[in-house]
């Protein structure tokens, strides 16, 4: 069995749960998606990536087999943030880089 790796992004903001859900709700028209106000998983097909919502920022727990598949989740979602988070000037999240399960 192949150990996966995670890294954890955050990003200050306070509309947090309205970035969670636009996500989601993006991603749900792809792929299976699981989310409320404060949490939610999306399946990328290189692993899972989980949200969380508080009131002043958005975290994200990706996790993948590789560090290609990493670098991958982490330009999804970087990505699509920014285009939800533009008025906020959004550019990365902060990810603390690769760490083995």
């Amino acid at each position: 069995m192949h150990s996966q790796l995670h890294d954890t992004g955050t990003f200050s903001t306070t509309h947090a749960s309205r970035y969670l859900q636009q996500l989601c709700k993006h991603f749900g028209h792809k792929t299976e998606v699981q989310y409320d106000e404060t949490a939610g998983t999306i399946s990328l097909l290189m692993g899972p990536a989980q949200l969380r919502a508080t009131d002043d920022q958005l975290e994200a727990v990706i996790s993948a087999a590789d560090a290609e598949g990493l670098s991958k989740a982490r330009h999804i979602i970087d990505k699509h943030l920014e285009r939800f988070a533009f008025r906020e000037g959004f550019k990365a999240m902060d990810w603390q880089g690769p760490l083995p399960e």
